[in-house]
């Protein structure tokens, strides 16, 4: 800082210059005086020390240096020289670290700088000129200095050198109380990470359903130690009847707060998911429910039913990126429309569409971590994503792996990354054998109920089933069809399934009235078919379909080989 021509501001400066100097010359030379001659006799003894070259009172140029430095608390060093040779060090850094011999290399009598890598920096500042600082530095004895070095002339080398030498003024401040509390700060935004990440994959499942139709696999990966953990979920829904849920969400913002809501709408898609109601209308219960959590919080979602008799996936999205589908050819579908606005935005109808997932058929639900990045677009990253879902072949698991490798996710990653890959295996040979469909029209009459018990018995047979189930899965065909027949309407189905673990019985029909287990009185003629199929069956539900009308369905599970 230049101090004269600051001084030069200070009030009452300019008026006492302005004094002193005059265009005409001198008080004396105009026969006249501007200050009492006690005033003038000062002005003059001043301005013989300043011919003199030294500064009047209150000047800095005539302080002793020496003195200044030993009276900072701050640590200074001074070293010269391309081995950096002691030339001084001041009364706080002698405290600090004991006496320093005067000529000493600094390698050896000034390890306290070489442990904390400042050697290699002197290093640099005395090439380049240029000054240099290194930020809360812990030094032996558990201080922490900001250090910084300084490039210094010396009037200490020989004729070649013009009588100086090169050298570092290192200027040490203490900043021991300002690390302990950025190490406290540090510690305390850990610990809450880490309490946000046990919450976060405490309310994630611990085990994912599988399906008999579908493998599945997922994978959950918080953001690096720099990023707060945010609100990414996934789940996976078995709805019985062999239709399965998927759903994948994610809450905006992060810490404790966005997983805490995450577990919230996590719980209640489950909730949903058991009324077994087509995706649009669970999110639309979703949105106001996320409403009602915290009106500040939003959240994005997509909610996908899959149905193995339909052979497709159908969905909704509440603002979520996109489903990608691989089919068995290789070719990749973005399942784009139809979408609305995230969840807790409240006045949308969302609706559902469908897209193709047939045997050998690969699905990926993902979160934004996965595909976006700050220094391109988002669509670039699910273009990236589409290009290695091509390529990647092998388990969900192991597609997971390579998805996540693919588009550059690491450990210090800036976001949460959660990925559900489902896959519908193509199944041949005596795989093929254990799962099998058949199904029968109904047109009504008299002969329905007879032709519907004659249809389960071949049916059941040509599967192989034992006796006892074979005699329990056509009671529940016939009590599900004489149901059908009483309180339905046309056009009527059975439909016959078995799996590797299950045989399905589902009977359609066009009412939307959906049956409900009660009590039948004694003297009640009817009311007693679903009591009977909820007695004898492992599971049994109902659901409005999509074209209008209903399914009923009941489930056995098969005794394991």
């Amino acid at each position: 800082m230049n101090f004269t021509r600051w001084s030069a501001r200070l009030p009452g400066t300019q008026r006492r210059a302005a004094a002193r100097t005059e265009t005409g010359g001198s008080p004396a030379q105009r026969g006249e005086s501007s200050v009492p001659a006690a005033r003038a006799e000062r002005t003059a003894e001043h301005s013989t020390d300043s011919a003199d070259g030294a500064d009047g009172p209150g000047g800095v140029d005539g302080l002793p240096a020496r003195e200044v430095l030993d009276s900072v608390p701050a640590l200074v060093a001074l070293v010269h020289g391309p081995d950096h040779r002691i030339a001084y060090v001041n009364d706080a850094y002698a405290t600090a670290f004991g006496p320093r011999p005067t000529g000493a290399p600094a390698r050896e009598a000034l390890p306290e700088l070489e442990e904390v890598g400042l050697l290699p920096l002197l290093d640099q500042v005395l090439r380049s000129s240029k000054p240099r600082t290194v930020k809360s530095r812990k030094v032996p004895g558990g201080r922490s200095y900001t250090f910084t070095c300084t490039p210094v002339s010396l009037p200490l080398g020989g004729p070649a050198t013009g009588g100086q030498d090169g050298g570092v003024l290192v200027f040490a401040a203490d900043v021991t109380d300002h690390a302990d509390a950025a190490e406290r700060l540090r510690a305390s935004e850990r610990s809450q990470r880490e309490t946000a990440v046990t919450l976060q994959r405490s309310l994630l499942p611990q085990e994912l359903e599988q399906p008999d139709d579908l493998r599945i696999a997922a994978t959950y990966q918080p953001g690096g130690t720099e990023a707060a953990v945010g609100g990414d979920w996934y789940d996976v829904i078995t709805l019985g009847g062999g239709r399965t849920a998927l759903v994948i969400g994610d809450v905006m913002g992060r810490g404790v707060r966005a997983a805490a809501v995450m577990g919230q709408l996590r719980t209640a898609v489950r909730a949903y998911a058991r009324l077994d109601l087509p995706p649009h209308e669970v999110l639309q219960l979703l949105d106001g429910l996320a409403a009602e959590i915290d009106a500040s919080q939003i959240a994005t979602c997509a909610y996908a039913v899959h149905d193995p008799n339909e052979g497709s996936l159908t969905y909704a999205s509440a603002g979520h990126l996109p489903i990608l589908v691989r089919d068995e050819n290789g070719t990749i579908h973005r399942a784009d429309e139809p979408t609305g606005p995230p969840l807790g935005t409240g006045g949308w109808l969302h609706a559902s569409g469908s897209v193709p997932l047939g045997p050998g058929s690969t699905a990926v639900l993902y979160t934004d971590g996965l595909v976006e990045r700050r220094s391109e677009d988002i669509d670039e990253g699910v273009a990236s994503l589409e290009r290695a879902l091509g390529g990647a072949t092998g388990t969900p698991q192991v597609v997971c792996d390579r998805l996540i490798r693919a588009l550059g996710v690491t450990a210090d990653h800036d976001d949460d990354v959660a990925v559900l890959v489902l896959q519908q295996p193509a199944r041949t040979g005596a795989d093929a054998e254990l799962f099998r469909n058949a199904a029968l029209e109904l047109l009504g009459g008299v002969e329905a109920a007879p032709r519907a018990r004659a249809f389960a018995t071949g049916v059941l047979a040509s599967w192989r089933f034992p006796p006892d189930l074979l005699d329990l899965g056509v009671l529940a065909a016939s009590e599900l069809v004489a149901n059908s027949l009483q309180h339905g309407t046309p056009p009527m189905r059975l439909r016959l399934r078995r799996t590797d673990r299950r045989l399905i019985i589902e009977v359609t029909d066009g009412d939307d009235h959906l049956p409900r287990r009660r009590r039948a009185e004694p003297a009640d003629e009817s009311g007693r078919g679903i009591a009977i199929v909820a007695t004898i069956a492992s599971n049994w539900g109902s659901r409005r379909t999509p074209g209008g009308g209903k399914a009923v369905w009941c489930e056995f599970a098969l005794p394991r080989a």
